[in-house]
């Protein structure tokens, strides 16, 4: 593998020993410390340099972000009290409906969210990004589904740290249909269901930062501080509004959000 030259070597270093620490299947554990990473903007590099060994690796192009423990139920599962970003690439973007293998990852998580489409560029400014600025970049809202794998973590252990660098556990998303027109997302009701119709779950608009365009804002203020920016295009997951779910059988998960329809995923 590649070291990324633009990045510290360590980070280069300790990217590719995550990528080895997947492709073998080993369970994850905290290894910031003991790899030497031991500040957020650190953990950051490493991810950076583990997204673009995967993107080369597979041929894939970055679809936008994934921000994490956005709501106060995810925080207190993880036990960290600030959001997390992550990249999405396009390989694992799905449509609604698609059927997912638990046999391909350590442990398959789904998490239920409100995803939202940029229709301009939001670059980093002279001044921190505003809920106004998010609101004229955003040009369609689609209720999501983002897989993840956490390896069978005990959650006992975890460190923001580890998991940023191991690009906040993204294995993928699942979109509905984007909708150009949207009621208040703050508002807005999302009911899990599972098979058969049994009820999973329930959250709000409201419980991701107390609307789910302020973790965008979040996001962009955080990229913003690298030179970075989000792209007209991109799509960015804005944080479950209910707790993971971790199938352990075959199982059918069908998400709906007051005034923005559905999506599903399915997993064998």
């Amino acid at each position: 593998m590649r070291a990324t030259p633009e990045l510290p070597d360590r980070s280069a270093q300790v990217a590719e020993w995550l990528v080895r620490e997947h492709a073998s299947g080993q369970r994850f554990r905290p290894f910031c410390t003991e790899q030497g990473i031991e500040s957020l903007s650190a953990a950051y590099d490493v991810q950076r340099a583990y997204v673009a060994l995967q993107a080369e690796a597979r041929q894939a192009a970055r679809a936008g972000y994934k921000i994490g423990l956005t709501s106060a139920t995810m925080q207190a599962m993880c036990g960290i009290d600030t959001p997390v970003a992550g990249v999405v690439l396009d390989d694992r973007v799905h449509a609604s409906g698609v059927r997912l293998d638990r046999s391909q990852h350590g442990r398959l998580g789904v998490e239920f969210e409100i995803a939202i489409r940029l229709g301009r560029d939001l670059n980093p400014l002279d001044r921190p990004a505003t809920l106004a600025d998010v609101e004229m970049a955003v040009d369609a809202v689609a209720p999501a589904i983002e897989i993840v794998d956490d390896r069978s973590c005990d959650y006992k252990t975890l460190d923001v740290l580890s998991l940023v660098a191991d690009n906040a556990w993204n294995a993928g998303i699942v979109l509905g249909e984007f909708r150009t027109s949207w009621p208040d997302l703050a508002a807005v009701e999302g009911t899990v269901s599972a098979k058969g119709g049994e009820f999973v779950g329930r959250g709000r608009g409201a419980d991701v930062l107390g609307h789910p365009l302020l973790p965008v804002v979040w996001l962009a203020n955080h990229l913003g501080r690298s030179g970075e920016g989000l792209r007209a295009g991109e799509v960015v997951m804005t944080g479950s509004m209910v707790s993971t779910k971790f199938p352990t059988e075959p199982e059918r998960y069908r998400f709906d959000v007051t005034g923005l329809g559905s999506v599903e995923a399915s997993v064998r």
